[in-house]
């Protein structure tokens, strides 16, 4: 082979890989976050741990990915080590489907159908179908399945591209004397398993050797200790990722790991014992890629059968591998589904964020309401709880937007991108929420140092007004969490009735303190306290305005507001009297008297 001629096959490997990757990220995109509810959903059965795994991996063509995302599962405790054993013998399986499709290069006939199942004559319309969707709409969904159908065209060119490469090293003697040296089975695993290792995908080595078949040099006595090592190989990937994790998710690289060299022990052990006695006559034919196909399917169908029975004491021996060392707990379990590993994958990662943003909303909520209960109840623990909860949302804030500017600069559809631009614009609301909880905590300590009380009348206006607030404070985060637009459009009116309500209050009070039943220092009090209920309202509008713009796929907060009050009028207008009446302050004796006088 001469210079041109390594070109050609670097040129090839490339397309190659390139065309896996981005068959892999349009497979990938199309899922959306449906892969997190599949490997997400906590089953104790081993079978459908088996059947999940195979779908997925067969899905993203990359048992690796699968297992990295196992890791993370593990790693933040959406799943057990015992859930993720089975999950990773099914991506074991559903890796190899790969190697089938490429095994349509080694299909050999003259007549119009057997030539239409070549690759190299549907490829090319293939790609441009993808370059349709691709370039001439605008349909997400669409423009995945170009990314799909475009990345398995030039997968297949750059197979055929290899093969035509390395086709003349089956001349070069050096070549076959290699290949041979192969067939000593320790040789052969090592050499599968460094290079496999090397390129981290067990499916494009798999490729590789594929293409290597095609110069007629590869005998089965080679291939099937390559195959093998190629499976321990492509466990690098995450034992990478379980570095920095948690002792149960080094455990899943861990059974990764055991379960693969285990299966690759066990198989060559009886693969050779039986040679030793019958004499295999195959092991010196050549071997084509759709044997290559066959032996790894063989191989990875036995070794699941073999040990799955043994699923519990491959979990005894990860957790025999990894020891009990004390580790360092974070202080929110939940901020621990924000797994640097799922990056690799936006979908899960995007669906992770929505988890911690939907917690974050019921700690906001919560905070809130604790807050309130201290007017008139006030308890040193009950405040201490209110700024335990502001500090942990503050956490949640911080964690959540650095998250998601990392997970931005990946490649999103437009449902991840529409999620996490909604989240990206609430947590804010939700954080200064909890602040202005905060806030009315305080007012309350202040209050119960000084041993002083709102009067009567205040009190019940008081009380009127935390029940507006409480209500839009549940419509608010309900319709955030459930992304309900309905229920997002009943918030504004509300808001506006707390408007009025706050008004009245802070008039009601000036006209107590001529009257000097009320004093000036319980006014500054029930001015905080009128403020911040009236702030919490302000941001659960902004939260509800933000759900609705954002499911629009739009963000203009005042343009929203200003065109809902003056299109929407019949509408606003009766959920606005339909929350003065609910929410209607408790008469003053002066209104009360003249309602007398008139009746």
């Amino acid at each position: 082979m001469d210079i041109f001629g390594v070109l050609q096959m670097l040129g090839g490997l490339c397309l190659f890989l390139f065309g896996m990757e981005t068959m892999g990220d349009g497979l990938t995109r199309t899922s959306g976050n449906k892969l997190e509810k599949i490997l997400g959903s906590l089953t104790s059965s081993v079978p459908r741990g088996v059947l999940l795994g195979c779908a997925v991996t067969a899905v993203i063509q990359s048992s690796s990915a699968t297992t990295v995302m196992l890791v993370g599962f593990v790693n933040s405790g959406i799943m057990r080590l015992s859930q993720a054993i089975p999950v990773i013998m099914g991506a074991n399986i559903g890796t190899t489907a790969t190697a089938w499709l490429l095994s349509l290069t080694s299909i050999d006939g003259n007549s119009f159908f057997i030539q239409m199942l070549k690759p190299m004559s549907f490829s090319p319309i293939l790609a441009a179908i993808a370059i349709g969707f691709m370039m001439f709409t605008k349909n997400e969904k669409k423009h995945n399945i170009g990314m799909i159908l475009i990345g398995f065209a030039v997968l297949m060119y750059g197979m055929d591209i290899m093969s035509s490469a390395v086709e003349p090293l089956k001349d070069v003697p050096e070549f076959v004397n290699i290949l041979t040296m192969f067939s000593n089975p320790v040789l052969g695993v090592l050499a599968g398993a460094f290079f496999t290792a090397a390129i981290q995908s067990s499916s494009a080595s798999v490729g590789i050797l594929q293409a290597l078949c095609m110069t007629g040099s590869v005998t089965y006595g080679a291939a099937i200790p390559i195959i093998m090592g190629q499976n321990i190989g492509t466990c690098i990937t995450a034992i990478l990722s379980a570095i920095g994790a948690n002792k149960s998710a080094k455990r899943v690289a861990a059974v990764h790991l055991s379960f693969n060299i285990i299966g690759t022990v066990i198989f060559l052990a009886g693969f050779y014992s039986g040679n030793a006695i019958l004499q295999f006559d195959f092991l010196g034919n050549r071997v084509n890629p759709a044997n290559i196909a066959i032996i790894h399917s063989i191989f990875n169908i036995t070794s699941t059968l073999l040990l799955l029975p043994f699923c519990k004491q491959l979990e005894k021996l990860a957790n025999f591998l990894v020891k009990d060392v004390p580790e360092k707990k974070m202080q929110d379990e939940t901020l621990q589904l924000l797994d640097e590993r799922f990056l690799e994958t936006p979908s899960i990662a995007a669906g992770q964020c929505r988890k911690v943003a939907d917690k974050m909303a019921n700690l906001s909520r919560d905070c809130v309401f604790r807050a309130m209960e201290l007017i008139g109840n006030y308890t040193d623990s009950a405040a201490e709880y209110v700024s335990i909860l502001e500090s942990k949302i503050d956490r949640y804030e911080d964690a959540l937007g650095a998250y998601i500017v990392r997970l931005e600069q990946e490649e999103l559809n437009q449902s991840d991108s529409r999620l996490l631009n909604l989240i990206l614009h609430s947590i804010g609301d939700l954080e200064r929420i909890s602040d202005h909880a905060k806030n009315i905590s305080e007012t309350a300590s202040e209050m119960d140092r000084k041993n002083v009380r709102f009067s009567e009348a205040a009190q019940e206006e008081i009380s009127v007004y935390m029940d507006a607030v409480r209500e839009i404070v549940n419509m608010a985060t309900d319709a955030f969490i459930r992304l309900d637009m309905e229920l997002a459009g009943s918030v504004e009116p509300l808001e506006e009735v707390i408007d009025t309500i706050n008004a009245e209050v802070k008039d009601r009070h000036i006209a107590r303190l001529r009257k000097g039943t009320c004093t000036i220092e319980l006014g500054f009090m029930l001015s905080d306290l009128s403020t911040n209920l009236e702030r919490v309202a302000d941001h659960c509008s902004n939260l509800a305005v933000c759900t609705i713009e954002t499911q629009k796929n739009e963000f203009d907060m005042h343009k929203y507001l200003k065109t809902v009050k003056k299109y929407d009028t019949d509408h606003f207008k009766e959920r606005e009297r339909f929350y003065e009446k609910k929410y209607a302050l408790p008469q003053t004796v002066e209104e009360a008297d003249v309602a007398g006088a008139i009746l």
